[in-house]
């Protein structure tokens, strides 16, 4: 598929010069030292996993996280990166897994175990980073039970890389206490001889609230696509939007005064009003809102009237009266922030980009023109 019909219906622009700006402003926070590994879940948080692993490849990203075990081999596939599993590679997976080279995450000692196995299967290693549970409470070790973590270190065919943990962001004294648990069990690793590896336990948030725990590297996802972290200035805009979801007009009409626009309304027009048709809907990853938010064409603001539908909305253009099918329009991007986009639609800002569906062609540019297609 080439740009032009990529861009015919409803697509998605994504700027790789500002991933990379995104990037580069990370590095630039961290310093040198700090190794970033982009988050690459959830296809990028819906900007393409594997177009963007290669991008950050080329700005001298090596290790990449996700979320499970298909993600990891697109991202290996695409830039040759080494690929980190967050959540869980059930036990019908953990051969493939090894066989690939994928960097596991092991959080508990029965699992850590039934990877070993697969491993021995295969006369091989497993590339294991060790997860604590400090106090999200979603997966790790118990840190009182360092006993259960040096075990995972005697299993013969698990090789440990690293050791992190997730901070759950609540309040700062809450994350140190994250931290303090989490650095008592490196600290008595190391004193009975083991190598940590890479320690890890900053997402995007943490990189830019905690300078002091930021360790050998910081897990960055939300910053790369813009989304900027709650509680940061963002001076300069070092944390920019790379993205535009774009459709199209497929119609525009004069809907008469007492009539209803689309399913389940309940209010009729109090005057004639001219309504443009968009050929994009919930399926598309633009949530089910009524009544509700605002796209822009030829420049100005257009509200979004009755209720969306699964591959279509309908918008107010009766104070743009130029509008015509085959018009672009912006939906996210071009002054509609994401923190704007996000309010309409009742989703967190993450959750707004990951829902973008995977019918949605995107498209990459560079210099403002486009220069690859992917989905």
């Amino acid at each position: 598929m080439n740009a032009e019909l990529a861009m015919a219906r409803c697509w998605v622009e994504i700027d790789l010069d500002t991933v990379a700006w995104n990037y580069r402003s990370a590095r630039a926070i961290c310093g040198d030292r700090v190794q970033i590994i982009p988050v690459l879940k959830a296809n990028a948080y819906g900007l393409g996993a594997a177009a963007l692993s290669r991008a950050l490849y080329d700005l001298g990203a090596r290790l990449f996280a996700v979320a499970e075990l298909n993600e990891a081999l697109e991202v290996k596939r695409a830039c040759g990166g080494d690929a980190l599993v967050l959540g869980m590679i059930p036990p019908v997976e953990m051969e493939a897994a090894v066989r690939e080279g994928v960097i596991a995450t092991v959080f508990d000692l029965t699992q850590a175990r039934q990877l070993n196995a697969a491993a021995k299967r295969m006369g091989r290693e497993a590339r294991v980073h060790v997860k604590l549970d400090t106090g999200l409470h979603r997966l790790g070790f118990d840190p009182a039970r360092v006993d259960e973590i040096e075990a995972v270190y005697d299993l013969p065919n698990i090789r440990v890389e690293g050791m992190f943990t997730h901070l759950a962001l609540r309040e700062d004294s809450a994350d140190a206490a994250q931290i303090e648990r989490y650095t008592q069990v490196a600290d008595a690793l190391k004193r009975n001889g083991r190598d940590c590896g890479l320690l890890h336990a900053c997402d995007s948030i943490g990189m830019v609230r905690h300078p002091r725990w930021r360790f050998d590297a910081v897990r960055i996802g939300a910053w790369l696509y813009g989304v900027v972290p709650s509680r940061y200035p963002n001076v300069d805009g070092a944390c920019r939007l790379p993205v535009r979801f774009m459709t199209r007009v497929a119609q525009v009409r004069t809907v008469a005064k007492g009539e209803y626009l689309g399913y389940d309304e309940a209010h009729p027009l109090e005057c004639d009003r001219l309504i443009a048709t968009l050929s994009v809907g919930y399926a598309d990853g633009y949530p089910r809102v009524n009544n509700v938010g605002e796209v822009v064409i030829l420049g100005r603001r257009a509200h979004i009237k009755g209720l969306l539908c699964m591959d279509q909305m309908m918008v107010d253009v009766t104070d743009i009266p130029d509008v015509r099918p085959g018009d672009a329009v912006t939906l996210l991007g071009d002054g509609i922030s994401l923190e704007q986009y996000s309010a309409w639609t009742g989703a967190h800002r993450n959750e707004a980009l990951t829902r973008i569906g995977r019918r949605v062609p995107r498209v990459y540019t560079r210099g403002g023109e486009p220069v690859a297609v992917g989905m």
